[in-house]
Formats: structure tokens, C-alpha cells, sequence
């Protein structure tokens, strides 16, 4: 940007030619009254409010200083008395219609800021005669038009920033006004509840439900803002928690990397959760009359005084540590194993590992990465000896190219979704990849809807096309990977024009996307849990992985890949050895070297085997080879697949201690049960998809007798003769850079300041590296180690008596297995029961209509649900949300897992569907 220096307020600056008056101003200490801007990311500058006027010495008429730019020595005054009478006259004008501020909807808004600090009259003008009636059919949010400016916020809010298109301007002159696709009432419109309408909204026309009382009036101010983050997703939003009597009235975003201000309807509207009446408040142990049946979790939640006494913290203490004791005593170490979790703070999670492997003295200790992406993280590690993900995801706004596969960012990452959104609008050629059609389809330049299970065939002819056609990148591959030949040795053993068969997408689209994304300067790619839940995961990552090693998109901005991490910590729990066959910073077990050099850090002898993982321990309980559980925040008896069998399992256990903040399906078969905090209760670390590590603080106070989980764990440490004496989350911090070299550059008072440090951080002036990779790999060669792969069917084809392909996932509302969502209100008002989701022409074929009922039978079990008629849903496939208790969609799945990952296919099996008349379930 080229320098002008011009006269404000009489003094003389020199700014970018590109900024605004108004930016200019606000950078020398000057605030000028504005309306319809903010300078939050995203949102363009219109100047259509005329609240922002400045007088410019030689010009007629005043000009609007969010969008007007300087020019060399040119005069500008934002206090002239032509401005500020400008300024008043249209505030005045404003007020004329609003409520007045004793019974405005928000007495705190920015509008009400300005026109106190203005010191305007509100009866300058005559007020309006007819004020919109309010719209209060959104559980979450409240319309009150009356209060409406028609500045635009909302519409740009919705239009550029969330890229959702909902919000909409209908009607001329007088008579326009805010609408919802076509003047729909807000709760019946396509909005997906973002709820960034409401906190761009600056006079109080949209608020969150929780501010206004039954007649939209204001409930009052929040006493504190704590400074958080967002306890779902891997995205790691930053966040403001406005808190009174220890409620949370509202959640707003704020300016985090990852999230520029911006939220989903989880982490806004559902973090009440913490406050649900049905929180754990203290120690339950299992009275003696009630033994473990695995039909104990269908018991109603906070109905459990049949089957649990309470305790006092001493004796449910002493009774977890002994139990843990005995079995250790008589049945040795691997006998115990430790379920730590993704939800949990990385202080949490690395205290969980080390009490694991020095307490109980195994490796046994897993969390919900190996049902998310462990076969993603086991390609990654064989392929560049690490699983992080190569660039953040707002990378994508400098990529050329962008491919989505086996991923719905817009239900599982939405804040995520809304960065690629922008990039297609820009330009980015997005090519969604997915057997479902999904929302990112309209924004996308090609939709490859291959059959279910054949992602290999389609990436192998991909990577054909690109190798047959020379589009490979010779300078990279020379220089920086091994086992190309490979490739090209495995690519001339089949034709594109079979595995096109296979996958059912033609030999031209194929062609198109290989050449578009190969070709491109910046080709980046993004998976989920669709590519990784299958029992040929690894070698569905494999490809990606191959794709982007023989073109070279990988260690420069725009380029890389991102597998989207699942839970809000799912990528810290992993980084600091929450897994079963690494340490800390993936350190492998089994390494003489990497060995002694944690027995030296934590004064304990180590097991040199790697433990098993978490689908692994369920068989090994029924083998009698596992007596003893630890179970932090997880919950398996709803996470893991054929359920039936799990459930088993944890009732047959000799031991069981769950740390939880509710009373889930796992919980039930507890011997002891630990209440514990909630995140909104935490102070600690979390690391996003990004490799962001991000400071939370404590909003909320902790119900009843609960405990902080980090105190929970240092207790049953030190019970288990490991005398810890860690004072807090800092300590532990401290430990976790010693022994870890990618954060070795950070320190707690740093991270508390700046709130979001990428690693690696390697010493304490690096400021993070977004990008890593850029000029080698961290093998022991530097270069990336290809694997060619086979083409493997899923584990279960369909056929005659199970003719339909079942596949599980999340939903946007809710948020894993429901533990926490299902008790937000507003997340549970709107999704409150579990639905099959099929194709329109499938239900005809199966005589089903919408809202009624089907039964669902696979292998392993069935299920009665409501049908819900989804065009997105291929003909053949069935769609089963898993976070609904009562209708468990793992007990359908298939448990068999990928030989390398040791991950379940959660994604495919057969399954078969049949109508239910009324008298079935009447």
C-alpha cells in the first residue's frame, strides 16, 4: 500500500491509502459514531447508516468516513460543528424509531452507547405509528423489528461473513424491512442459528433469547466476560462468556485465529449445558444390592438412587485407588487400562497418560481418536513421522484449489465451513468429494459422488491420471520423497477406466478434477471421519498423502493437509501422548532411546510395549484380560461400535472409575463415579486443528462437592504412590515444554497474554509456525516415505437380506454422543429426537412416509426410528445420527477395524430397513 499524508482534527498523519477515514481515525485515538460498520473480518464497509459523517475541507457535502480514503493533504474534521450536527440529526432520526431506552430490548446496545455519549433527544421527531409485531419462533433468538435501523449488519453478517444467504432485505422504500428467505418467520426460515446476526446487530433488534424476557424486554448486563474458547469442535473459537449469578447469559465470539469473531449455534447458544440440573454434584458409589446389567444405561438421567449412594470425596477416593490396587496386585499392570479425553484440558490429558503409564505401569491408555483419526494419524506418521496437520484451514483463501472429502464441514466444523465458503466465493476451485451431497455442494466447482466404500478406486485413478499426463512435480519429488516408483509400478497395474467403474464417477470428471488440482499453483486437501472410518482409513489417507507428495502442494501457504480433528482437544490429547503407542510429541514406545528419556523425566520405570487401544481393551475385558478401567469424560458405551457388546464388557469389569460431569450411558456401569468440571469450570490449554494452543479460563463455579478434573487426577496419583505435587495447571504446563519440543518456546505467562500460539514454537521468540514442512520432513532422512495401496472392500458388502449401506455421523446441533448438547436447551430444542434419514425414491420403495417409523436390522442388532425424508442421502444408503441415547446407532455398526489405524468401520455396513404399521408401535 502506497503512504498519504493528510490533516485530521488539525493534525498532521500519514496512513495507508487503502484505509479508511474511519480505520485512520480509530488508529489515532478518534472514535466517530458508526452504525452499519464494524471492523470485524468479513464485513464490507457500505456507508448506508450516514452516522459516521466528517466534513472535508473544500467539499459540499459531508462524506462517510467508513468508506471514504485519504488523499494527499487533504483536511479532515470528525468534530466540526457541520459533523456533529450531522451525526445528532441522524441518530435522532433513528431514535425516532426505536423503543425508547427504559424499555428497549437492549438497553446496552452500541446504539444506545451513541446516542447517550451524543447526548441526542429522542422525541426530536414524531415516533412511528405501527412497530412490527416480534418474531419469537427461534429457540435461540429473539426479532424484534421495531428496533431495526436497516443497516445491513445482519444482511452481510449472513451474506459475507457465514456465507449462509439466509437474511435478505424485502420491500421498498419505507416499507423494506430485515426478512428470512422469503419473509419467513426466523424459526421456520433456513436459518442454521449462527447467531452472528444477533451479535453484529448494534441496537438490539436481534438478541439472544436468554437477554429478553417474555414482552423482549432487556434482563440486564452480564456482571463479568470471561475470555474462552468453544468446548465442541476442533475449530477452537475463541469466545467471551457473559456471566451473571454464575449463569451464562450469552456467548459471543472473538477475535481467535481460527474463528475472526465467528461462531456456530453449538458454541453460542450451547454451552448451558454446565448448568443443567442433572450435573453430577458428588461421589456416587454402587451400593452392594445393585449389580452391573448392561440394561442399567436406560435408566433416566438423574434416576440412578437405585443402583448408587452417595459418598464422601475420602471414601470414593479410597475406594477408586484400592480397587486399582488389587487388580494390579494380583493380575499385574496390563491388567488396568485408562480412557482419557478429547474434551479434557492438555494439562488434563497429559497428567491422565502419565498417571496411566507410571500408576498403573502400562501403555494401556487411549481416547476418542482411535474412533475419529487414527488411521489418519497412523498414514501421517508412516508417511512424514508426524500426525499434525501441515496448514491451518484458513489457509484456503490462498489456495487455487481446494478438495473436501469424506467431511461436512458445515455440520461438523461450520465456523471452519464458512473460511471455504469464502475461498469458492473468491475464486478457490472447491471440489467436494463425499458419497452424501451436503451444503457445500452449491458453493462447489465439481462433486465427485462416488459409491459408498470406493474411495481407493477414485484416488488411484486420480493419481494415474495426474502421474499418465506428467503433472507430477519431478524438482519435488527428487528432492524430497521416497517410493514414488512405486506408485508409478502400482498405477500400471490397473486402468482408470475400471476404477472408474468401481466408483461410479466418469473417466471426464475424474480427468477434470486430477488436472485442477495437480496444475493448480496451491492445491490443498481436507478430510474427516468419512475417509478415516473404514477398515482401509489408512489407505484412503495413504492416497491423499500421495496426492499431494507427487505434485508438490505441501510446505507452502495455500497448500498442505488437513485432517479436520473432531472434538475440541482431540489434537492436544494426542500431542501429549494420550495414546497407546506414543509418548508426548509422538515419541514412539517401544524406542530405547525415546524410553529412557521419560523414565528420566518422570523418575519411573516404563512399560516397552505398546497398550492397547480402545476397541482393542472391550475385547480384551471379555477375554478376562483387562479387570480394571479409568474413564475420564469418554463415554464408549455410546462412542464405540456394536454397542451390545461393549456394554458387555463394561458389565462384566471387576473395576470401573468414571470422572464425569453427568450421569452417562458409560457411567452406569461404574463402580465409582467422580464428579468432575465442566469446560466453562476449567482453567488450562486446549490445542485446535490448526495447532493453535489456546488459553480458557474459569467462567462458571463448580455445582455441589464436584471437583476440577486436574485436582481429581493428581488425587488418584498420589493414592496410586506417585506423590505428585503439581499446585495447578501452570506447573504442569512447565513440565509439558520440558519433554515436548514443539512448545518448548512457550510459557504459561505467554500463552495467558496472547491467548493462541501456534507450535511448533520452538524457543521463546519463534512467534509459531503455521506452515511446517517447508523445506523437509521430520524422518530421519527429511524426505516423505510413499506407500502404494490395494483396493480393499469394506468389511461388510451388502446383499440380499441386508440390501442397504448404513453410515453413522454427527449433526450440527448436536454434538459426539450427546452428553453435553443434548442438555443445551437450545441445541435439544431443536434436534430433540433421532431420526433415519433415506432417500425420497428409497422410502417409496419401502412404502415409508415422513415421521413415521422403520426398523433398522444389521448384524449386530436394530433399531425403531422415526424417517426423515434427506435428498442428500443416496438411494441405498440409510444416515444415523449417534449422539441419541435412546436410539444408539453403534449398536448397528461394525466393530472390524483397520489393520494399521485399529480404527472401526463406522462408515459402511449392510443393513436393512423395514416400515413399522401403527400397530407396531402404538
Amino acid at each position: 500500500m502506497s503512504k498519504v499524508t493528510f490533516i485530521l482534527d488539525d493534525k498532521k498523519v500519514t496512513a495507508d491509502s487503502q484505509e479508511t477515514l474511519w480505520q485512520i481515525a480509530k488508529n489515532h485515538g478518534i472514535d466517530i459514531p458508526h452504525m452499519c460498520w464494524q471492523s470485524n473480518p468479513g464485513y464490507e464497509a457500505v456507508g448506508n447508516c450516514r452516522t459516521c459523517m466528517v466534513e472535508i475541507s473544500g467539499e459540499r457535502v459531508l462524506a462517510a468516513s467508513c468508506v471514504r480514503k485519504p488523499t494527499e493533504n487533504m483536511k479532515v474534521y470528525t468534530n466540526s460543528l457541520r459533523a456533529k450536527r450531522a451525526q445528532k440529526t441522524v441518530f435522532s432520526l433513528l431514535a425516532a424509531d426505536q423503543p425508547n431506552k427504559d424499555v428497549a430490548h437492549d438497553s446496552t446496545s452500541k446504539f444506545w452507547y451513541w446516542a447517550d455519549k451524543l447526548k441526542i433527544k429522542v422525541d426530536r421527531f414524531a415516533k412511528k405509528s405501527f412497530a412490527p409485531a416480534p418474531d419469537i419462533s427461534h429457540p435461540a433468538m429473539r426479532v424484534n423489528l421495531d428496533a431495526c435501523i436497516n443497516c445491513n449488519l445482519c444482511v452481510r453478517a449472513c451474506r459475507d461473513v457465514q456465507v449462509n444467504d439466509v437474511i435478505g432485505v424485502s420491500g421498498r422504500g419505507v416499507n423494506s424491512h430485515i426478512a428470512f428467505d422469503i419473509d419467513d418467520p426466523m424459526g421456520d426460515s433456513t436459518c442454521v442459528g449462527c447467531g452472528e446476526c444477533v451479535q453484529a446487530c448494534p441496537t438490539g433488534a436481534l438478541m439472544p433469547a436468554t437477554q429478553v424476557d417474555d414482552l423482549q424486554h432487556f434482563l440486564g448486563e452480564a456482571t463479568k466476560v470471561v475470555k474462552s474458547s468453544c468446548p465442541f469442535c476442533g475449530v477452537g473459537c475463541l469466545t467471551n462468556i457473559h456471566v451473571k449469578n454464575n449463569k451464562i447469559l450469552k456467548v459471543d465470539g472473538r477475535e481467535g485465529p481460527a474463528n475472526k469473531n465467528r461462531m456456530c449455534v453449538k458454541g453460542r447458544f450451547g454451552m448451558d449445558y454446565a448448568s443443567h440440573p442433572n450435573r453430577l454434584k458428588t461421589p456416587l458409589i454402587r451400593r452392594e444390592d445393585a449389580p452391573k446389567k448392561t440394561w442399567d444405561m436406560h435408566v433416566a438421567d438423574g434416576d440412578y438412587t437405585r443402583y448408587f449412594r452417595e459418598a464422601t470425596w475420602q471414601e470414593a477416593m479410597e475406594k477408586a485407588a484400592e480397587g486399582f490396587l488389587k487388580i494390579k496386585k494380583e493380575s499385574g499392570c496390563n491388567a488396568l487400562v485408562g480412557f482419557g479425553s478429547a474434551k479434557g484440558s492438555n494439562e488434563e490429558a497429559y497428567l491422565f497418560q502419565k498417571l496411566v503409564r507410571t500408576g498403573f505401569g502400562t501403555n494401556n491408555v487411549d481416547h476418542c481418536t482411535r474412533l475419529c483419526h487414527a488411521s489418519s494419524v497412523a498414514a501421517l506418521l508412516e508417511a512424514l513421522s508426524s500426525g499434525a496437520v501441515s496448514n491451518p484451514f484458513t489457509d484456503i483463501k490462498d489456495a487455487e484449489c481446494a478438495i473436501v472429502i469424506g467431511a461436512r464441514p458445515t455440520w461438523n466444523h461450520p465456523v471452519a465451513a464458512t473460511f471455504i465458503k469464502q475461498a469458492a466465493k473468491n475464486g478457490t476451485r472447491l471440489i467436494v468429494m463425499d458419497p452424501r451431497s451436503q451444503d457445500l455442494v452449491r458453493h462447489a466447482y465439481k462433486h465427485l459422488q462416488f459409491k459408498a466404500g470406493t474411495d481407493v478406486a477414485m484416488l488411484k485413478a486420480i493419481i494415474k491420471i495426474i502421474i499418465d499426463n506428467g503433472w507430477v512435480d519431478k524438482s519435488f519429488i527428487k528432492r524430497r520423497v521416497l517410493g514414488y516408483q512405486e506408485i508409478v509400478d502400482s498405477a500400471k497395474r490397473y486402468t482408470v477406466e475400471d476404477m472408474a467403474r468401481l466408483c461410479g464417477i466418469s473417466v471426464s470428471d475424474l480427468f477434470d478434477v486430477a488436472k485442477t488440482y495437480a496444475c493448480s499453483k496451491a492445491s490443498i486437501i481436507f478430510w474427516g471421519m468419512g475417509v478415516s472410518q473404514h477398515v482401509h482409513g489408512t489407505d484412503n489417507s495413504r492416497c491423499l498423502i500421495t496426492l499431494a507428495m507427487i505434485t508438490g502442494h505441501i510446505g507452502r501457504v495455500g497448500t498442505g493437509l488437513h485432517p479436520l480433528r473432531g472434538q475440541n482437544n482431540v489434537q492436544g490429547a494426542s500431542d501429549v501422548g494420550l495414546i497407546p503407542m506414543a509418548y508426548p510429541d509422538y515419541a514412539r514406545v517401544g524406542d530405547p532411546q525415546v524410553q529412557e528419556k521419560f523414565e528420566r523425566a518422570w523418575h519411573a520405570k516404563l512399560d516397552s510395549k505398546p497398550g492397547l487401544t480402545v476397541v482393542e481393551v472391550i475385547d480384551a475385558i471379555l477375554q478376562d484380560k483387562v479387570r480394571g478401567v479409568y474413564i475420564m469424560g469418554e463415554n464408549p458405551s455410546m462412542s464405540d461400535p456394536d454397542t451390545q457388546h461393549t456394554r458387555k464388557a463394561l458389565a462384566k469389569l471387576d473395576h470401573l472409575v468414571v470422572q464425569e460431569i453427568f450421569m452417562t450411558e458409560t457411567a452406569m456401569f461404574a463402580d465409582v463415579i467422580l464428579p468432575a468440571s465442566a469446560f466453562p469450570e476449567k482453567r488450562g490449554s486446549f490445542s485446535n486443528t490448526n495447532r493453535q494452543v489456546q488459553m480458557v479460563r474459569p467462567a462458571l463455579q463448580m455445582p455441589g462437592k464436584a471437583r476440577q478434573d486436574l485436582d481429581i487426577i493428581m488425587d488418584m496419583a498420589n493414592r496410586l504412590g506417585l506423590s505428585w505435587d503439581y499446585k495447578g495447571a501452570k506447573d504442569v504446563f512447565k513440565e509439558m515444554t520440558e519433554v515436548m519440543p514443539s512448545i518448548a518456546g512457550m510459557t504459561w505467562e505467554r500463552l495467558d497474554a496472547e491467548d493462541s500460539i501456534t507450535y511448533p514454537c520452538l524457543t521463546a521468540d519463534d512467534p509459531g509456525q503455521p506452515v511446517i514442512f517447508r523445506n523437509t520432513f521430520p524422518t530421519k532422512d527429511g524426505k516423505a516415505k510413499l506407500v502404494a495401496t490395494d483396493l480393499i472392500a469394506p468389511a461388510e458388502i451388502p446383499d440380499k437380506e441386508y440390501p442397504f449401506v448404513l453410515t453413522t455421523g454427527r449433526l450440527l446441533e448436536h454434538w459426539h454422543t450427546g452428553a453435553m448438547t443434548r442438555r443445551a436447551t437450545v441445541l435439544d430444542h431443536i434436534e430433540p429426537e433421532a431420526f433415519v434419514h433415506i432417500h425420497p425414491r428409497s422410502m417409496v420403495d419401502l412404502q415409508l412416509k415422513t415421521g413415521g417409523y422403520a426398523n433398522i436390522y444389521t448384524r449386530r442388532g436394530d433399531l425403531r426410528l422415526k424417517v426423515r425424508m434427506d435428498r442428500e442421502v443416496p438411494m441405498g444408503m440409510a444416515f444415523i445420527p449417534f449422539c441419541f441415547a435412546e436410539a444408539p446407532a453403534n449398536m448397528l455398526t461394525n466393530p472390524k477395524l483397520d489393520p494399521f489405524g485399529k480404527i472401526p468401520e463406522f462408515k459402511f455396513c449392510a443393513a436393512r430397513i423395514e416400515p413399522l404399521t401403527a400397530n407396531h408401535y402404538q
